[in-house]
């Protein structure tokens, strides 16, 4: 059977639904998150916001500065949750129960058994109907735009969905996947971070045609993932589709010797925290949309508290820098405590940075 793979991203969801809901914030820089006033950070950002360099996870005020005409609004996440299962049910109406949600905004939809034709490349163009239908759908019936990316498998029909944006259709054929990739930068490969895109730069491999052409074993500068990473170069991915609804999430606590409320005690351990817990998102080359903190006091009190963003959190510092937040937000630390933890949740696969790459 000939693979069918859809991806579907949802068009800078939270701003999209608050600029469906308020017509008079069309066409302007909408941030959803705490007012720059305050301290906080931002939870989304509409395109004409991105457009100053605004992103999630960065703190209100600097957004602030780098768009002083930013409309900001506090999240409403009730709401767009709502609206993700309103739009994951018109999906399912047209695709049947071959679906992989990996956040509020975006899921894989495995359409090979309705697109069975004489060969690859038809039923790659079959499903092309399926996904205008589901587009045209979600416009009508929610008033958003979607974007979706068709392919052989699950890598492909992800940068193919990241490609064209917002609003887009983008099919990427088994003939020309190699060259559609040999232009992209490395990063963009699913589970490409920093930290292997540092190791491969320093043996002169900055693109995918870079690793395509690498002559030497992968494996002496990634370890045992240097032959999985070929196969991505070249684009070839047998991954299936993840059907369970298990509720995947990291996380690292701490219980103290002594009931602590000592500020650079407990910012020292929610850094360690962060690091290991990034280190473990690295290596499953993932990214967090959600994160929290837990404390438990010297009674045994526990609390835990969370903050979702909409671009998925990679690093140790942005993961640090929300659980710090989180902590003060909340004036949790009022007494001594007895524990502290951080997690992150709505795990998802490292997301490729907006590309503006003209088709070869």
């Amino acid at each position: 059977m000939f693979r069918v793979i859809l991806h579907l991203d949802m068009d800078a969801f939270y701003a999209s639904v608050e600029q469906r809901d308020n017509p008079a914030l069309k066409g302007r820089p909408v941030i959803v998150g705490s007012p720059p006033t305050q301290r906080g950070v931002v939870c989304a950002a509409s395109y004409e916001a991105r457009l100053f360099g605004v992103r999630s996870a960065m703190p209100s005020a600097t957004a602030g500065r780098l768009c002083p005409k930013g409309v900001f609004l506090r999240p409403r996440m009730e709401a767009y949750q709502e609206e993700s299962r309103a739009v994951m049910a018109i999906v399912r109406e047209h695709a049947g129960e071959w679906i992989e949600p990996v956040s509020i905004d975006e899921a894989y939809v495995d359409v090979s058994r309705r697109c069975q034709v004489a060969s690859a490349a038809a039923s790659l163009e079959a499903a092309r109907p399926f996904a205008v239908a589901i587009k045209q759908a979600i416009l009508a019936r929610r008033g958003l735009t979607a974007t979706i990316g068709i392919a052989p498998n699950k890598l492909l029909a992800k940068l193919a969905s990241d490609y064209q944006k917002p609003d887009g259709l983008t099919l990427i054929s088994e003939s020309g996947k190699a060259a559609f990739l040999r232009p992209l930068p490395v990063r963009s490969l699913h589970g490409i971070g920093p930290v292997t895109e540092q190791a491969l730069a320093r043996v002169g491999v900055r693109t995918v045609g870079d690793l395509q052409d690498y002559p030497g074993d992968l494996r002496a500068v990634v370890g045992s993932w240097g032959r999985e990473l070929k196969r991505f170069a070249w684009g070839e991915d047998d991954r299936p589709l993840d059907l369970s609804e298990e509720v995947k999430s990291i996380s690292a606590e701490n219980t103290f010797l002594h009931d602590t409320d000592d500020r650079p005690t407990l910012r020292a351990c929610l850094k360690e925290q962060a690091d290991d817990i990034a280190g473990r998102l690295q290596r499953r080359r993932l990214a967090a949309h959600t994160v929290q903190v837990k404390l438990r006091y010297g009674d045994f009190t526990t609390l835990t508290r969370q903050f979702s963003v909409e671009e998925p959190v990679t690093g140790a510092r942005e993961i640090y820098r929300l659980g710090c937040w989180l902590l003060a937000r909340e004036r949790l630390v009022n007494r001594p405590l007895r524990l502290l933890g951080l997690g992150v949740s709505g795990l998802v696969e490292l997301k490729l940075e907006q590309l503006r790459l003209p088709l070869s």
